[in-house]
């Protein structure tokens, strides 16, 4: 009420008075996906083609694929952008359920596949998919739905606790099983995410914190993998091509030698096979060598555009599903984001999680696109935003109407 009454109250034009439109962020989360998603298109090509050229296959060969996952998850995005609130909340359950049940089929012979001792690939006649990314999404919407109904009762350990921590915890599980401790991270992130917007006393938050560092911290100590991260992480001295540091200090070489203004698109040195996933995790570096400090500060401001988006959308509309679903995807792009940039900027130890939308990737690419279609699909649903996009003209109407006053 108090934002529609301020958006009365303020100038036709004013600054204030379009930022609290009721379509503000139905607009501010499209712009900011369309360009972070283009952004991305550019980088990957720019990043992956000499490699692609080195492996025998044509320069354009990453970013075809990359494009091809874009133009998957755009109708995904429009369809669920239009989907109603009542339809998302009421297939919860069984949407959870079939992604885990997907997730499984990563354990079964013939099915499963990975590399770097991580197993969370289902491969099939050539093709793969990556079930965890799916869990994210559904685990989202589930999440929602469940502490929406609680939400009288969430002051309460028990309420608070079941149903959401032993399901949360058997999807976490099931990734783990596969050795992604990043994207049990994020589905950490996520959930933790959801039950602060739904409320739960901080207090909780303080006993999920120790028993979530203890947890993490038995999972490091008995991984020599993710030991020798740690330990490279914390030093930098000696690194050659087989050390786990060697990535991140290329990392932030691509950084520095980008200045402000950047080497040029097209122009970086550290993608000629010096710095390793160049178009996957570290992409951002890429980034930042051939678009420089402008460059890197402008995809970081997409994402926090992004983020007041969806905080809006949090603020502002009724529905207790709609806040809880969009706080836990706002916690899993921009909680992933921030960790993607603190890897490649050597303030976390290198764990393997892309940056949202711009890094190469199919199935990160095409869930992330579908998760932001369901927080649009919530940003349509606040309180007067359908009626204003309604009464607003139609880009074939808007374009008509030009013609035909340039004819006249």
């Amino acid at each position: 009420m108090a934002d529609t009454a301020t958006a009365t109250a303020e100038p036709r034009g004013s600054a204030l008075g379009q930022w609290n439109s009721a379509v503000t962020s139905y607009y501010v989360l499209l712009g900011a996906t369309t360009l972070l998603l283009v952004i991305g298109l550019v980088m990957v090509l720019s990043s992956s083609s000499v490699e692609s050229l080195d492996e025998g296959n044509s320069p354009y060969a990453v970013f075809a694929d990359q494009a091809k996952f874009a133009l998957i998850g755009l109708p995904l995005l429009v369809i669920l952008s239009r989907v109603p609130v009542r339809v998302m909340q009421a297939f919860a359950w069984p949407v959870l359920g079939a992604a885990i049940v997907f997730q499984l089929l990563v354990f079964v012979p013939g099915l499963g596949c990975g590399e770097g001792g991580n197993r969370n690939w289902v491969c099939v006649g050539g093709m793969s998919a990556q079930p965890s990314e799916a869990i994210k999404l559904a685990l989202a919407v589930w999440l929602g739905a469940v502490l929406a109904r609680k939400l009288p009762l969430l002051h309460e350990w028990k309420h608070a606790l079941i149903p959401v921590v032993p399901i949360a915890g058997l999807a976490v599980l099931v990734v783990l099983a596969g050795h992604d401790l990043g994207t049990a991270l994020v589905l950490l992130m996520l959930v933790a995410g959801a039950l602060f917007v739904a409320g739960v006393p901080l207090r909780m938050f303080g006993l999920a914190a120790v028993a979530g560092g203890a947890v993490a911290f038995l999972l490091t100590v008995t991984s020599q993998n993710r030991t020798d991260r740690i330990t490279s992480w914390l030093s930098t001295e000696g690194c050659d091509t087989s050390s786990a540091c060697y990535q991140t200090l290329h990392g932030g070489w691509g950084l520095a030698s980008g200045g402000w203004g950047g080497l040029g698109l097209g122009e970086s040195r550290e993608k000629w096979s010096y710095l390793p996933a160049a178009h996957n995790d570290f992409i951002f570096a890429i980034i930042g060598e051939e678009l420089g400090l402008i460059g890197t500060l402008l995809v970081l401001g997409l994402f926090g555009l992004m983020a007041l988006a969806m905080v809006r959308v949090i603020r502002r509309h009724p529905d207790p599903f709609v806040q809880i679903t969009t706080g836990a995807v706002l916690c899993w792009i921009i909680g992933q984001a921030f960790v993607n940039v603190a890897v490649v900027i050597g303030l976390a130890p290198v764990i393997g999680l892309p940056l949202p939308l711009v890094s190469a990737g199919g199935s990160a690419l095409i869930m992330t696109m579908a998760a932001l279609g369901v927080v649009i699909s919530f940003a349509r649903s606040e309180p007067g935003a359908a009626e204003a996009l309604a009464a607003r003209p139609s880009v074939v109407r808007r374009s008509l109407a030009v013609i035909g006053r340039s004819r006249g």
